[in-house]
């Protein structure tokens, strides 16, 4: 089980171990009682511990940084109780992370931290500096450089004849309509001559013969 597993459910208290996801919800174990359920997304909504961010007087910081403080302040005093009063619950805040914009983050939502501490810390969990190593790795997958492989050039294509570079170009143009010619009359034929014979004279007209007065 790892830090980036766990996520809060809406309507449910406590903290789970995502198990599996589902398309109409999810598959969680709770940290407290170890009991696996079914819960569905049309009713709760999942949110994982890494992605909640928390308000300050300056930029908004990862929750994982408020509960490395609250590690770090058990090394001087003792952990406040999630049931104390709401101006223990503040103080105890404003020693542990001064810059939070308590005009923003409601006692409730300090009460619930609290809460999940405890509940990370008895599952062995607020090992942040695997959490730092985690999100540093991700970064550098993220930002590393992807190397394309190179192409094999493209061989250049070879010249077509250009008979058939004519015809392609034919194939594009617009098809000219064919004009017709006119037919041709048919010429008369003349006799064939024979080797060694003359073509034969026409003959002359008979001419008329003077009538005597």
């Amino acid at each position: 089980m790892q830090y980036r597993e766990i996520v809060a459910v809406t309507g449910l208290g406590g903290l789970f171990q995502l198990i599996a996801s589902k398309q109409d919800g999810a598959i969680v174990r709770s940290l407290e009682d170890k009991s696996t359920k079914f819960v569905s997304s049309r009713v709760h909504n999942f949110t994982p511990l890494e992605s909640i961010e928390v308000f300050t007087t300056g930029e908004n910081v990862n929750l994982a940084e408020v509960f490395k403080a609250m590690q770090d302040q058990e090394a001087k005093t003792a952990p406040v109780d999630a049931k104390a009063d709401n101006n223990a619950i503040k103080a105890y805040f404003k020693s542990v992370f001064p810059s939070f914009d308590e005009e923003r983050v409601y006692v409730s939502d300090m009460k619930k931290m609290v809460k999940w501490y405890a509940i990370l810390k008895s599952n062995d969990l607020l090992k942040f500096e695997e959490v730092a190593e985690e999100a540093a790795e991700e970064v550098a997958e993220v930002s590393a450089p992807v190397v394309e492989e190179e192409k094999p050039a493209k061989k250049a294509a070879k010249p077509k004849k250009a008979a058939a570079k004519e015809g392609a170009d034919a194939e594009e143009a617009p098809a000219e309509k064919p004009v017709k010619k006119a037919a041709a009359k048919p010429k008369k034929e003349e006799a064939p001559v024979a080797e060694g014979e003359e073509a034969p004279k026409k003959k002359a007209a008979p001419k008329k013969k003077k009538t005597e007065e």
